[in-house]
């Protein structure tokens, strides 16, 4: 079938903020020294509330690494044995942070648990100075990806964890103040799980994202059924078989399909075309087709269920 097929090997890049670096680097050092802080203030006055904020931070941080990362890593070129380059490590590193942010939240929890049957005195005014710094912290990292959020999703899921987490330190200084009006000294351990729910959730939504892009599923941010339907309309083309579509790393998708067109090879100008519209329309960056005739045998990969 050599003589009746071609390949059509098309990029379109993706781009993103020239200063997505810079922002990461401010981040990534903020949230970090916070951390340190309210880790300390935490054990120091034993609020559990504290050290579970300071868990839900370290995930930040963790999170903010792992965007980071990709940055970096899409700008590095492929190599002999890497042939895609490194992004997908930045999955390997989303299952692996998502793992620990399940672990640390349990710990927590169940330090909490304790805590009813045996309660310990926290100073609530301690509590609101540390978690009203952590709303500026975190409300402040927000506003300096809220730039970058329309053209670059790592900068709009950063955007968005950092507004959650200016939300759940306004719940700790919440609990506070109601522990330092009532004396309910309860109320400490219950934000600590309340806090670490919210991580529990995270986390959850983390490990299924991640696990399912390990496993080449179709990127949440692809329409599959609406892309296969807009190349069946291409010019020329009356059939579009063995589509698959994955993501290379956090920030990049590719896709490979078989296209035929009984006319013969549209040329080079129509694969640009196609790599275009794909970048622009589906986040697809990387794109390689097979062109058909179908005029002989069947192609193998036709049928719908052969991978």
């Amino acid at each position: 079938m050599a003589d009746k097929q071609d390949h059509g090997h098309v990029h379109g890049v993706v781009s993103s903020p020239v200063d997505a670096s810079a922002v990461f680097k401010w981040a990534v050092g903020l949230n970090a020294g916070y951390v340190i802080v309210e880790a300390i203030a935490g054990f120091s006055i034993g609020s559990l509330a504290l050290l579970a904020d300071a868990a839900h931070n370290l995930t930040d941080v963790g999170g903010l690494l792992i965007a980071w990362w990709a940055t970096v890593a899409a700008t590095r070129p492929p190599t002999e044995e890497y042939t895609y380059g490194l992004g997908r490590s930045t999955i390997m590193a989303a299952l692996t942070n998502g793992v620990a942010i399940l672990v640390g939240a349990g710990a927590v929890i169940w330090e909490a648990v304790q805590r009813f049957s045996d309660p310990v005195a926290v100073p609530a005014g301690a509590v609101i100075i540390v978690a009203l710094l952590g709303i500026a912290i975190n409300g402040g990292t927000a506003l300096m990806f809220r730039a970058g959020r329309k053209s670059d999703l790592n900068s709009e899921g950063a955007f968005l964890h950092m507004a959650a987490d200016a939300a759940v330190s306004l719940g700790v200084v919440a609990s506070a103040a109601l522990m330092l009006f009532t004396g309910w000294s309860w109320l400490d351990p219950i934000t600590a799980i309340l806090v670490s729910m919210v991580i529990v959730w995270a986390a959850y939504g983390l490990l299924k994202a991640s696990l399912s892009v390990a496993l080449d599923a179709v990127p949440a941010s692809v329409d599959h059924a609406a892309l296969k339907v807009w190349m069946e309309g291409l010019d020329g083309v009356t059939e579009v078989h063995d589509l698959h579509v994955w993501a290379l790393s956090t920030t990049s998708n590719a896709l490979t399909a078989h296209l035929v067109i009984p006319s013969g090879h549209p040329g080079d100008a129509f694969l640009d075309h196609v790599a275009e519209e794909l970048r622009e329309h589906f986040g697809i960056g990387h794109a390689v087709f097979q062109i058909e005739l179908g005029d002989g045998p069947a192609c193998r990969f036709a049928p719908a269920n052969v991978p």
